[in-house]
């Protein structure tokens, strides 16, 4: 039985019931948030997986169905499907119903739901920066998003009250809440995030093209640091693909920064300058003392990349 005064919303529904929805409605359930979860899901495999989980009270195969009674509808779908999921739910849902989102880029999903959206329902972009590299109704985890950020992008004109509910509910769960700017958002998670995954996606491609009796040595006597490249390189595919082909500009510009940064690395090392090695690699370990310091460094084994506190990020982040 829920306790009435920790209910933040009535009905929330989730489109998409894995890795994050499904934490979500777990803690939610949990806290006692909601009177009662839908969750939607197109696959009849995967509502089946979600019922038998206990995920949610009602699974269904609708997105009009799954929309029509939410209080707050959670949009867990990759970032390139949110614009159809909005056309496919706009007249769906109830005057003043709070649309939000769990994506890893903002400015272009903000677009993308307002294109198709009506004014009267407030859209309040949302990234929590927790995950695994596991998918799916079953990876979903009790806690998954205590002591980690959560940052809500508000359209400029959003209601106080909704984000207000909004930063409410990320905070019963155990966030630290930061709300900001889409634009700046999608430029700071560009070098913290995406191109962390860019390059681990690379470096594990690049080993996958050795010869054969080279390739067997690499995944034998693979290092910690190889290991975590390759965990990170198992994330959600299509995911991933999205959210570079939606943060495209952000992640170019980081990446180019990258490209200057390792060509200087790759003259230092040609050219025996060991002093400026030294320098860069003393920078850097200090950086994961301060990530450290800010108790972001990870409790789960399997995390993404965590942010780095905002003051370490002003070089890149910066109009």
């Amino acid at each position: 039985m829920q306790n009435a005064s920790s209910v933040l919303f009535d009905t929330i529904a989730f489109v998409g019931v894995g890795l994050i929805g499904g934490s979500m409605a777990r803690d939610i359930r949990a806290a006692g948030l909601a009177r009662h979860l839908v969750g939607y899901a197109r696959r009849a495999e995967t509502r089946e997986a979600i019922e038998q989980l206990g995920l949610v009270d009602h699974v269904v195969s609708s997105l009009a169905e799954a929309v029509e009674q939410a209080d707050l509808v959670v949009l867990c779908v990759p970032v390139g499907s949110m614009g159809q999921v909005a056309q496919d739910i706009a007249e769906h849902l109830k005057p003043g119903a709070v649309i939000t989102d769990v994506g890893s880029v903002k400015r272009q999903v903000l677009r993308d739901l307002r294109a198709h959206l009506k004014p009267e329902n407030p859209i309040i972009g949302g990234h929590p920066l927790a995950g695994t590299e596991h998918s799916g109704p079953s990876a979903a985890l009790i806690g998954l998003f205590k002591h980690r950020w959560c940052v809500l992008t508000p359209e400029a004109d959003t209601s106080i009250v909704a984000l207000d509910k909004v930063r409410q509910l990320w905070e019963a769960l155990g966030s630290h809440v930061e709300v900001m700017d889409a634009e700046h958002h999608d430029k700071v998670l560009a070098i913290t995030s995406h191109l962390p995954h860019l390059i681990a996606y690379c470096i594990v491609h690049t080993a996958t093209g050795l010869e054969a009796q080279t390739q067997e040595e690499v995944i034998k006597f693979s290092a910690s640091g190889f290991r975590d490249f390759t965990r990170i390189a198992a994330s959600d595919p299509v995911m991933w693909r999205d959210i570079f082909l939606n943060n495209k500009d952000a992640v170019l510009e980081m990446l180019q920064r990258f490209s200057e940064d390792l060509t200087a690395l790759q003259r230092s090392i040609r050219y025996g300058e060991g002093e400026n090695l030294q320098q860069v690699f003393t920078e850097t370990r200090a950086v994961r003392r301060s990530i450290q310091d800010a108790g972001q460094a990870g409790t789960f084994d399997a995390r993404e990349p965590e942010a780095m506190p905002l003051s370490l990020l002003a070089p890149y982040a910066s109009d």
